[in-house]
């Protein structure tokens, strides 16, 4: 009787161990295979897709600074106000409108009222003034800056002030909106024939889209030379990357 007790108490206390052992199995393979299968879900591959355009520049901005010196600052200011009249016709005969010409802030040094300078030599009063072109039309703006030189000659005294940078026109690029969505598609499209070729060579198959990001539009010189920056020439880049991440499948 005891023995047969035991037996069964032992037989009583093995079955539910077996099946919690095999259950145990049952559900370390499940989740084996949910791990594997999260992990395929998750295979993609990060591609990038260029697009470019050169474009041209469709807006001009030309600061003209002038100066006079003088003694006398009533004269000073006649000669400044000669040399802008000069400048304008300058600007005429190379086909600009100079109703666009625009003159910014006067600025007026009187050298013996800086303590500084006192017992120099040199005039008394130093004048400058800005001439702003703007045009539509570059080209004219870029031709005329070439012969700047006839100013010189003609007795403008032209000089470059520091709120403006350095001498000579800008040149920009106001259509970049007009090419914003034919560059995405372009660039899109290219970073998505990248993806196709990744996954032919991996022997996967292209999924869906797991994240993208357009890029940000630049505006590059189109000729890159130290020395040379983007608002001085009249021909320019513009550049956009995409970056896509496509998932994979088996």
């Amino acid at each position: 009787m005891t023995d047969g007790q035991t037996v069964r108490r032992s037989d009583g206390q093995w079955i539910p161990a077996a099946v919690l052992a095999v259950g145990l199995v049952l559900a370390g393979v499940s989740i084996g295979r949910g791990f594997t299968q999260s992990r395929l879900g998750d295979r993609y591959v990060s591609v990038k897709g260029v697009s470019e355009r050169e474009v041209k520049a469709d807006l001009a901005l030309w600061p003209i600074q002038l100066s006079t010196t003088g003694a006398d600052l009533a004269r000073s200011q006649v000669e400044l106000n000669n040399g802008i009249a000069r400048v304008k016709v300058f600007l005429s005969k190379q086909g600009l409108d100079t109703a666009e010409a625009r003159l910014q802030v006067l600025r007026v040094t009187d050298r013996d009222a800086n303590p500084y300078q006192q017992n120099q030599a040199g005039p008394r009063f130093i004048i400058s003034q800005t001439l702003i072109v703007r045009s539509t039309e570059p080209d004219k703006v870029l031709a005329a800056s070439q012969r700047v030189g006839e100013l010189v000659a003609a007795g403008v005294v032209l000089s470059s002030g520091p709120e403006y940078g350095p001498a000579g026109p800008s040149f920009l690029f106001t259509g970049l909106n007009d090419i914003k969505p034919a560059m995405i598609a372009e660039a899109t499209g290219r970073a998505r024939e990248a993806a196709e070729q990744f996954a032919r060579d991996a022997q996967s198959r292209l999924g869906g889209i797991r994240q993208a990001n357009q890029g940000v539009f630049v505006i590059l010189p189109r000729d890159q030379a130290p020395g040379l920056s983007e608002e001085s020439q009249l021909f320019k880049t513009v550049r956009v990357v995409a970056s896509v991440d496509y998932y994979l499948r088996d």
